[in-house]
């Protein structure tokens, strides 16, 4: 079989028993594989009513076709679940070396069942399956789990996917850590492992990917290369990394600054791609198969001192890898600091914790927010929270991570601790989920992106921001936004069921080279008209799973800030989200009802009519 192995890995934590299966053929060229094939099992086995923390959810590792092959990033897999922050749906990505041993190892996915009677770990060498004890590493970061199972297991090239002590303690927006630095990171996917008592999952794998049609597959590998190598989109993402985006939306008022107050950041110079570069940065790091190699390696300056050792000894570290843009945004702009020491401090915590950076920074900037406007004050806080305080910043990562003193309180989200405190204006976010780094009022486009999006707000099934400022582009404007959107989500989501990563998209000719890889990868004649068809089917198919949790047309909003307050100075001054415009076309565009819901048409169009 090329691209695919066709077998899974069945672990049921409760027992402790396992079992290899097949993956029917026809859900594999259906789907292609990744988000969507898991989707498509989430759905048939699981009631999407379940609490996201009990035994009866289920946590799926996905690979696709493309994953672990020559193929220009190909390192993607994702975890899909039932979201422990949002309660929907949640298709977390990640890079790094993890995804392809799976594939290594002879499984297309994982799907992990029940819960661990103790803290364990899952260790997978080929068809050797073990669940060990794991108690060693109770509430231990990320970076000592993963060195820890190498030397216990005796095994260097042993790639290890685990949780920190957020995922431990419950944190809502806990990740899944691979390789210390790359992250399936939203939605709270470590949360639902901590869940399940798993700690970690250590795989090793001595196979490879068989490929239908070798001399295809490699002509079209090239082919994608030739695109890629002299892209400026590339040629960016490699020179100054995911953070040369801050200067866009800064220009356009597009970049949220102290919890969506404002559009613009006074110190973004200090946050931006140049500055990490010229100041921080060490090294580039790429990922397994990766030709841009768009991860900073950097170090704290000279006179960060006050951040090597905050509050507790176990924060230490004076290196690490990062932050990306939503980091730097969230951590850095979204809570007034501009202190580039702080923001990388707290951004190495957030990987080595086990922290989402876009929900940690998000929910602190709430905080802020609310210590600002006098809802909490001293008593319930050990310092003070206010916007541009870097000490708050790395002191309060760690709090949240241990859920120690106020700590507590942000482990929970935006917005339930909004909730609590009766200022649910607070929260930032839709569906449960803070925002990335796009303020809808400078990029309307994103704002329909937002609302829509079946995992909670997610900037990465389809950013705007590129289409919005080409010339003759309105920024502001709704015209077409809705309909663009659309493409862009069925796009986007065949793109993560190959397994590349999503940034090959700026350089390697988007879906349009994707599509000769993977059928000369499986031997399957896809088109590009399959590929859209396969990525409209997944959304779908998404969508009815929401509305079997609970979700209706009711959680396609947005705050009231974005819907009826615009900055008050700026490029996007005065500008509001105007939504009600926008969804009923969406849902036009989409074939679906009035209310959100897909018609029996468009079920039968895409081949889901009989899973109603």
């Amino acid at each position: 079989m090329g691209g695919w192995t066709g077998k899974l890995l069945r672990v049921d934590l409760t027992s402790g028993q396992h079992r290899i299966e097949d993956i029917p053929r026809e859900w594999l060229e259906h789907y292609i594989g990744g988000r969507g094939l898991a989707d498509r099992y989430l759905y048939e086995e699981m009631d999407p009513s379940v609490d996201s923390l009990s035994p009866d959810n289920k946590l799926i590792f996905v690979t696709g076709p493309l994953t672990g092959t020559p193929a220009p990033c190909g390192a993607r897999y994702m975890v899909v679940t039932k979201g422990a922050l949002t309660g929907a749906i949640t298709t977390s990505n990640s890079g790094g070396h993890w995804g392809p041993e799976l594939k290594f190892a002879g499984y297309d996915m994982l799907i992990l069942e029940g819960k661990a009677p103790s803290l364990s770990y899952l260790y997978v060498y080929d068809d050797r399956i073990e669940i060990c004890d794991a108690s060693e590493f109770k509430n231990a970061t990320v970076s000592r789990t993963e060195d820890g199972l190498r030397e216990k297991l005796g095994i260097p090239q042993l790639r290890v996917a685990c949780i920190g002590p957020a995922g431990e303690n419950l944190v809502k927006f806990a990740c899944i850590v691979n390789d210390k630095h790359r992250a399936a990171g939203r939605s709270g996917v470590g949360t639902v492992m901590g869940s399940k008592n798993l700690k970690a999952i250590a795989v090793r794998g001595t196979g490879g990917v068989e490929i239908a049609e070798p001399q295809a597959f490699m002509k079209a590998v090239w082919d994608m290369k030739g695109l890629m190598q002299n892209d400026p989109g590339r040629e960016g993402f490699t020179d100054q990394g995911t953070a040369a985006v801050i200067d866009l939306t800064q220009t356009y008022g597009g970049l949220p600054t102290r919890n969506f107050q404002s559009g613009q950041f006074e110190e973004f110079e200090n946050l931006n791609g140049n500055s990490i570069k010229e100041t921080r940065m060490v090294n580039n790091k790429a990922c397994f198969a990766c030709t841009i190699a768009c991860g900073r390696v950097c170090r704290l300056g000279d006179d960060s001192g006050k951040f090597t050792v905050n509050m507790h000894p176990r924060n230490w570290k004076i290196a690490g890898e990062g932050p990306e843009y939503e980091a730097a945004w969230a951590l850095g702009a979204d809570c007034g600091v501009g202190d580039l020491d702080a923001v990388l401090k707290a951004n190495w915590l957030c990987n080595d914790l086990g922290l989402d950076p876009i929900s940690m920074g998000s929910t602190l900037a709430s905080a802020m927010e609310l210590y600002e406007t006098g809802v909490i004050g001293d008593k319930e806080v050990e310092l003070p929270l206010n916007f541009g305080s870097g000490e708050a910043l790395v002191r309060m990562t760690e709090a949240t991570a241990y859920r120690e003193g106020f700590g507590d309180e942000l482990a929970e989200g935006a917005k339930l601790m909004g909730d609590k405190f009766k200022h649910p204006e607070i929260f930032m976010g839709s569906k449960g989920q803070e925002f990335p780094a796009y303020d809808p009022r400078g990029f309307q486009g994103m704002g329909i992106a937002y609302a829509t999006c079946n995992r909670g707000a997610c900037h990465l099934r389809a950013w705007t921001p590129g289409l919005e400022t080409a010339e003759g582009s309105d920024p502001h404007g709704t015209e077409g936004k809705s309909e663009w959107v659309v493409h862009e989500q069925h796009r986007s989501t065949a793109h993560d069921n190959t397994g590349l990563c999503l940034f090959v998209g700026f350089g390697g000719g988007a879906l349009e080279t994707f599509v000769p890889i993977t059928a000369a990868a499986t031997g399957v004649p896809y088109t590009l008209d399959d590929f859209v068809k396969i990525g409209e089917r997944t959304w779908n198919l998404e969508r009815m799973w929401n509305l079997k949790a609970g979700f209706t047309k009711a959680d396609d909003t947005l705050p009231k800030r974005l819907l009826k307050e615009g900055h008050k100075d700026g490029p996007a001054k005065g500008v509001t989200v105007n939504l009600d415009v926008m969804l009923p076309i969406y849902y036009k565009e989409r074939g679906w009802d009035d209310e959100g819901r897909p018609t029996r048409e468009k079920l039968l169009e895409l081949g889901l009519a009989s899973l109603q």
